[in-house]
């Protein structure tokens, strides 16, 4: 099973992956759990301790120009388009029982056709994570798929966009399905969250007609506390972890 976690920031989508790893994790599945949002901290959401202190492979100078042969920040010339990256998973995760999280950083963002070490590096390292490991691959992404190419996107099982009940949130979903879209994505459900009761669900539906929702989870003031506290809302009595187990069922 591969999916893809996507949504505006904010929504809830960090939080999702995290149950989501959790629960494959308490199933006794071996589970590759991607950090590939800049902004958000996937480690510290699984209860992984330390998290702050994890370096995203797109920092790791020293690497990059080892395996691309060219000097990371640089845009143009020549380096390998094609580097090894088939023992970085093992090599560069942090572990968590059956867990296996490795922490990308952000993709160098440029003009049109922009292409760079770092982000052909970590382009080539999802693709493998993807397409030839045999574990469950959790992808915790920014609001847009930047690192999944054509052929990586049409391995992925699903992608899960995150809505919360608010206008900027459709329109970041119809974003994400635009760009899924473009490059072959098909498989795609949405998960309604933060939601406060029927008519937030109805709205939902209302203006995102043609999609199928995955489930919906509640509004819970016990997963904002787990935030507060740096703890995983997965070691929490959140009702979000009952309604996310019966959606894992559905996957």
């Amino acid at each position: 099973m591969k999916i893809a976690v996507s949504g505006k920031g904010g929504v809830g989508k960090t939080t999702l992956s995290a149950l989501l790893i959790r629960m494959f994790n308490e199933q006794g599945r071996r589970v590759l759990a991607i950090d590939a949002d800049p902004d958000a901290n996937l480690a510290a959401a699984l209860g992984i301790d330390d998290a702050d202190k994890i370096t995203p492979i797109s920092e790791m100078k020293s690497l990059i120009f080892e395996r691309t042969e060219a000097k990371p920040g640089s845009i143009g010339g020549f380096f390998k388009l094609n580097p090894k990256v088939d023992d970085l998973p093992d090599a560069l995760s942090v572990r968590f029982g059956n867990i296996k999280l490795i922490r990308l950083g952000g993709i160098k963002k440029g003009g049109s056709g922009c292409i760079c070490p770092e982000s052909t590096l970590l382009k080539v390292l999802v693709s493998h994570m993807v397409l030839a490991r045999d574990e469950v691959v959790v992808m915790d992404m920014e609001a847009g798929i930047e690192h999944l190419g054509r052929a990586t996107a049409q391995a992925v099982d699903r992608l899960i966009v995150v809505v919360e009940p608010g206008r900027r949130s459709i329109d970041t979903a119809f974003h994400i399905d635009k760009l899924a879209s473009e490059i072959g994505l098909k498989n795609i459900v949405l998960i309604g969250n933060k939601i406060r009761g029927k008519k937030d669900g109805d709205f939902l539906k209302t203006y995102l007609p043609g999609y199928r929702f995955l489930g919906f989870i509640p509004y819970d003031e016990a997963l904002i506390e787990a935030d507060l506290n740096n703890t995983s809302p997965f070691d929490t009595d959140a009702a979000a972890k009952t309604a996310v187990k019966e959606m894992v069922s559905r996957l």
